[in-house]
């Protein structure tokens, strides 16, 4: 991040990514397939559906996903913070990471639904549950769109905010 926040993403090569963390290039394409799957990479989603499979089972699957999101999130590290806010920001300027960021959304929304299927003992590719892993996945990436495009916005409220409005049945007034 040091290094995309200094020079630009489109400008840091994999060379100079290699040589900072004392790997060769191929070393880093096993590990990464491109720079944008670089950006994109954390170790949230396993704690954030760790979190989910604890919500009470009585609960709402958006209420649960929200209750475990906020957990995650509140106890998250201010570095983690900062460097999600940094991947954040990198989102709203560079196309590549765009695409890289939709193309994980779709493996999300096959994850999303094996959770969600699990929770309410329903096969994972149920219309309905299907249905309602794509919606939270949606609005959880039209919040980091708007993340991306204003630094200052609290991404985690953002989130919040829009799985809200998803349960509230998406109201336009």
């Amino acid at each position: 991040m040091r290094l995309f926040t200094q020079k630009g993403f489109q400008a840091t090569t994999i060379e100079e990514i290699a040589e900072a963390v004392e790997i060769s290039p191929s070393t880093f394409f096993n590990y990464f397939p491109s720079k944008a799957a670089l950006v994109l990479e954390d170790d949230l989603d396993p704690v954030i559906i760790a979190a989910f499979n604890a919500q009470p089972p009585d609960i709402h699957p958006v209420a649960a996903l929200r209750q475990a999101m906020r957990r995650v999130f509140a106890e998250l590290p201010r570095e983690d913070e900062l460097m999600l806010r940094q991947r954040t920001a990198l989102v709203g300027t560079d196309p590549d990471i765009r695409t890289a960021m939709l193309d994980q959304f779709t493996g999300l929304v096959e994850q999303l639904a094996s959770v969600l299927a699990a929770r309410m003992d329903r096969p994972a590719n149920d219309f309905r549950i299907r249905n309602l892993a794509g919606a939270l996945i949606g609005v959880i990436m039209a919040a980091l769109l708007a993340a991306a495009h204003t630094p200052e916005a609290d991404l985690v409220q953002l989130m919040d905010d829009a799985m809200a409005h998803l349960q509230a049945g998406l109201p336009l007034e």
